[in-house]
C-alpha cells in the first residue's frame, strides 16, 4: 500500500476544475494526510497544494464558498451571473406591459394607443419565439 504522505507530499489542498476558464471556484478543501482514505480523491497534480498558515485561517482564507484559482493562486472568487436570455426579459416586461396598459387604459375603459398595443405584441412575438433578430427589447411607450 502507497502511503498518503507520498501520494500527497503536501498535506492541504484546494480542488478545482482544470478544464475550466480561469478564474473558477474552489470545488474542494482536502486535509489529506488526516484522511483514512484518498480513494476520492483527485490525484495531487490535479490540486493546488494549501499551506498550514493559510488552511488555518477559517476566516478569510480556507471557506466554503467565495473562493476561486487563478494562475496557481486562490483567490477571493463570485461566480460570474448569467445573462438573462431575451425572451425572459421579454416575458418580464410584459408583465409590466400588461399591467400597465390596464391599469391606464382597460379599467377605465379607455381605448389602449397603438403604440402601446404594437410594444406589447413586440414583447410577446420576442417571448414566444416568433421573433429571434432582435438583441434587445424594444423601448416601452412614453
Amino acid at each position: 500500500m502507497t502511503d498518503i504522505k507520498t501520494l500527497y507530499p503536501d498535506r492541504y489542498y484546494a480542488a478545482y476544475d482544470l478544464s475550466a476558464t480561469q478564474p473558477t471556484p474552489v470545488t474542494g478543501w482536502y486535509d489529506t494526510w488526516g484522511m483514512s482514505s484518498v480513494a476520492t480523491v483527485p490525484p495531487a497534480s490535479n490540486l493546488l497544494p494549501v499551506s498550514a498558515e493559510d488552511w488555518s485561517d477559517t476566516t478569510s482564507f480556507h471557506l466554503p464558498t467565495g473562493r476561486g484559482v487563478l494562475a496557481g493562486k486562490v483567490i477571493d472568487y463570485t461566480a460570474p451571473i448569467p445573462p438573462v436570455p431575451l425572451a425572459t426579459q421579454a416575458r418580464n416586461a410584459l408583465v409590466t406591459g400588461r399591467q400597465t396598459v390596464w391599469e391606464e387604459y382597460g379599467a377605465l375603459n379607455d381605448p389602449t394607443p397603438q403604440v402601446w398595443v404594437d410594444y406589447l405584441k413586440a414583447l410577446r412575438a420576442i417571448a414566444q419565439g416568433q421573433e429571434t433578430t432582435r438583441t434587445t427589447l424594444p423601448e416601452p411607450p412614453a
